[in-house]
């Protein structure tokens, strides 16, 4: 039994009432003094357009019916068995790690105008860490010290954007 959707019921309802009003139009304009001919013929004019609007129906059908298939079993393989561990991502090769990881050593504390804040010198990673160079410049500290004013890396921020104290 196919079944039927909003669409469908709605397009049935019109084509009946389409054939309904051709239907009474038709016997409607047959003169009062009409013989038996003319309704014949008005009668298999209706009888015509029905059969043509059931074969239009027919067509139709098809389009609007979709088959599902609710289950899917795959068909077993022989020999085949799952692995049961879970599945873990591979860890990012050392180089990929020690990227992120600033040396320890350069960590200080230093007195800005807003009091005192954590942070790597720029001196001391430029000589202890390679990618000094690539560091976010959102997180360039810029402070007072004896031989005037020097400059740094906020660890905080850099915290926020994935940097690391290296633990060595």
């Amino acid at each position: 039994m196919p079944i039927l959707t909003h669409r469908s019921l709605h397009r049935k309802f019109i084509a009946f009432v389409a054939g309904l009003s051709i239907a009474i139009t038709g016997l409607s304009a047959v003169p009062a003094a009409a013989d038996q001919d003319d309704t014949a013929r008005a009668l298999a004019a209706i009888l015509g357009l029905a059969i043509v609007g059931a074969v239009i129906h027919d067509s139709r059908k098809d389009k609007d019916h979709v088959t599902r298939h609710d289950t899917y079993r795959p068909v077993a393989r022989p020999g085949y068995r799952p692995d049961p561990r879970p599945l873990h991502p591979r860890p990012l090769p050392p180089r990929a790690n020690n990227r992120k990881l600033l040396p320890q050593a350069c960590l200080r504390t230093f007195h800005t105008r807003q009091g005192k804040v954590n942070g790597f010198g720029d001196k001391c990673l430029s000589n202890r860490y390679r990618y000094s160079n690539s560091l976010p410049q959102a997180c360039v500290l810029r402070f007072r010290n004896q031989n005037g004013y020097g400059r740094g890396y906020d660890a905080r921020c850099l915290r926020q954007r994935g940097y690391e104290l290296a633990r060595r």
